[in-house]
Protein backbone atom coordinates (compact mmCIF):
# COMPACT_ATOMS: atom_id res chain seq x y z
CA UNK A 1 0.00 0.00 0.00
CA UNK A 2 3.10 1.87 -0.76
CA UNK A 3 0.36 4.60 -2.70
CA UNK A 4 -0.64 5.83 0.74
CA UNK A 5 3.05 6.78 1.86
CA UNK A 6 3.33 10.87 2.59
CA UNK A 7 0.32 11.31 0.90
CA UNK A 8 -2.65 12.31 3.35
CA UNK A 9 -1.89 15.48 5.21
CA UNK A 10 -1.72 14.18 8.91
CA UNK A 11 -3.83 17.07 9.81
CA UNK A 12 -6.33 16.67 6.92
CA UNK A 13 -6.32 12.89 8.09
CA UNK A 14 -6.65 13.87 11.91
CA UNK A 15 -9.95 15.64 11.18
CA UNK A 16 -11.47 13.10 8.95
CA UNK A 17 -10.81 10.89 12.30
CA UNK A 18 -12.42 13.67 14.27
CA UNK A 19 -15.57 13.88 11.55
CA UNK A 20 -16.02 10.10 12.43
CA UNK A 21 -15.25 9.84 15.73
CA UNK A 22 -18.61 12.66 15.82
CA UNK A 23 -20.54 10.92 13.87
CA UNK A 24 -20.11 7.19 16.25
CA UNK A 25 -20.97 9.57 18.92
CA UNK A 26 -24.62 10.31 17.34
CA UNK A 27 -25.07 6.66 17.29
CA UNK A 28 -23.68 5.48 20.45
CA UNK A 29 -24.22 5.19 24.14
CA UNK A 30 -22.07 7.96 26.33
CA UNK A 31 -20.07 7.86 29.48
CA UNK A 32 -21.17 9.35 32.21
CA UNK A 33 -18.71 12.04 33.56
CA UNK A 34 -19.07 14.87 36.05
CA UNK A 35 -18.94 17.58 34.48
CA UNK A 36 -15.94 19.42 36.30
CA UNK A 37 -13.67 16.29 35.16
CA UNK A 38 -14.98 16.41 31.96
CA UNK A 39 -13.97 20.00 31.12
CA UNK A 40 -10.94 19.67 33.20
CA UNK A 41 -9.37 16.34 31.61
CA UNK A 42 -10.46 17.86 28.37
CA UNK A 43 -8.74 20.87 28.79
CA UNK A 44 -5.56 19.35 30.24
CA UNK A 45 -5.88 17.02 26.82
CA UNK A 46 -6.17 19.87 24.65
CA UNK A 47 -3.27 22.02 26.08
CA UNK A 48 -1.15 19.12 26.26
CA UNK A 49 -1.80 18.63 22.60
CA UNK A 50 -1.37 22.08 21.62
CA UNK A 51 1.73 22.50 22.97
CA UNK A 52 3.27 19.38 21.46
CA UNK A 53 1.77 20.99 18.02
CA UNK A 54 3.33 24.31 18.70
CA UNK A 55 6.54 23.59 19.94
CA UNK A 56 6.91 20.83 17.22
CA UNK A 57 6.46 23.47 14.65
CA UNK A 58 8.67 25.86 16.21
CA UNK A 59 11.53 23.78 16.39
CA UNK A 60 11.37 23.16 12.68
CA UNK A 61 11.05 26.99 11.72
CA UNK A 62 13.87 27.62 14.22
CA UNK A 63 16.11 25.26 12.43
CA UNK A 64 14.93 26.59 9.15
CA UNK A 65 13.63 23.13 7.38
CA UNK A 66 10.39 22.19 5.94
CA UNK A 67 7.17 21.24 8.60
CA UNK A 68 5.84 19.43 4.89
CA UNK A 69 4.92 15.86 6.30
CA UNK A 70 4.41 15.27 2.46
CA UNK A 71 8.12 16.08 1.29
CA UNK A 72 10.13 15.08 4.05
CA UNK A 73 12.98 14.38 1.33
CA UNK A 74 14.10 18.38 1.53
CA UNK A 75 14.73 18.18 4.72
CA UNK A 76 17.36 20.55 5.37
CA UNK A 77 18.30 19.96 9.32
CA UNK A 78 17.28 16.66 11.58
CA UNK A 79 15.82 18.88 14.50
CA UNK A 80 16.60 16.15 17.54
CA UNK A 81 16.40 18.84 20.59
CA UNK A 82 13.25 20.53 22.26
CA UNK A 83 10.54 18.55 22.38
CA UNK A 84 12.06 15.93 19.81
CA UNK A 85 14.35 14.82 22.78
CA UNK A 86 11.03 13.33 23.62
CA UNK A 87 9.61 12.67 20.72
CA UNK A 88 10.86 11.92 17.14
CA UNK A 89 6.79 13.44 16.13
CA UNK A 90 5.51 15.60 18.85
CA UNK A 91 3.10 17.12 15.77
CA UNK A 92 1.59 13.85 15.27
CA UNK A 93 1.70 13.20 19.19
CA UNK A 94 -0.18 16.62 19.54
CA UNK A 95 -3.05 15.60 17.38
CA UNK A 96 -3.48 12.59 19.19
CA UNK A 97 -4.32 14.61 22.29
CA UNK A 98 -6.29 16.98 20.26
CA UNK A 99 -8.40 13.61 19.44
CA UNK A 100 -8.43 12.31 22.90
CA UNK A 101 -9.88 15.70 24.10
CA UNK A 102 -12.79 15.69 21.28
CA UNK A 103 -13.06 12.05 22.65
CA UNK A 104 -13.57 13.43 26.46
CA UNK A 105 -15.83 16.25 24.94
CA UNK A 106 -17.91 13.53 22.82
CA UNK A 107 -18.37 11.55 26.11
CA UNK A 108 -17.89 8.26 23.71
CA UNK A 109 -15.71 5.28 24.04
CA UNK A 110 -16.37 4.41 20.78
CA UNK A 111 -14.73 7.32 19.78
CA UNK A 112 -11.38 6.01 20.64
CA UNK A 113 -11.56 3.90 18.01
CA UNK A 114 -10.76 6.17 15.18
CA UNK A 115 -7.99 8.31 18.09
CA UNK A 116 -6.41 3.94 17.61
CA UNK A 117 -6.83 4.09 13.65
CA UNK A 118 -5.26 6.98 13.40
CA UNK A 119 -1.98 6.50 15.38
CA UNK A 120 -1.86 2.89 13.15
CA UNK A 121 -2.34 5.25 9.76
CA UNK A 122 -0.26 7.53 10.83
CA UNK A 123 2.64 4.93 11.90
CA UNK A 124 2.45 3.06 8.83
CA UNK A 125 2.21 5.21 5.99
CA UNK A 126 3.31 8.76 7.69
CA UNK A 127 5.94 7.93 10.18
CA UNK A 128 7.26 4.98 8.46
CA UNK A 129 8.64 6.33 4.91
CA UNK A 130 9.70 9.76 6.94
CA UNK A 131 11.55 7.81 9.08
CA UNK A 132 13.14 6.53 6.05
CA UNK A 133 13.60 9.86 3.99
CA UNK A 134 15.68 10.85 7.05
CA UNK A 135 17.89 8.07 7.41
CA UNK A 136 18.72 8.18 3.74
CA UNK A 137 19.33 12.06 4.42
CA UNK A 138 20.99 12.22 7.62
CA UNK A 139 22.42 8.48 7.32
CA UNK A 140 23.63 7.92 11.01
CA UNK A 141 23.06 10.87 12.65
CA UNK A 142 19.07 9.62 12.38
CA UNK A 143 19.98 6.24 13.02
CA UNK A 144 21.97 7.49 16.42
CA UNK A 145 18.33 9.69 17.26
CA UNK A 146 16.05 7.24 16.51
CA UNK A 147 17.64 4.70 19.30
CA UNK A 148 17.70 7.72 21.70
CA UNK A 149 14.09 8.83 21.09
CA UNK A 150 11.20 7.03 21.06
CA UNK A 151 8.44 7.59 17.97
CA UNK A 152 5.65 8.05 20.17
CA UNK A 153 5.94 9.12 23.86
Amino acid sequence: MKFLHNKIPPPLVAALCGACMWGVSLISSTLDFPAVAKYLLMGLLLITGLVFLVLGAMAFRKAKTTVNPLKPDTATELVTNGVYAVSRNPMYVGFVFLMLAWAVYLASAWSLMFVALYIIYIHCFQIKPEEQALERLFGQQFVNYKGRVRPWL
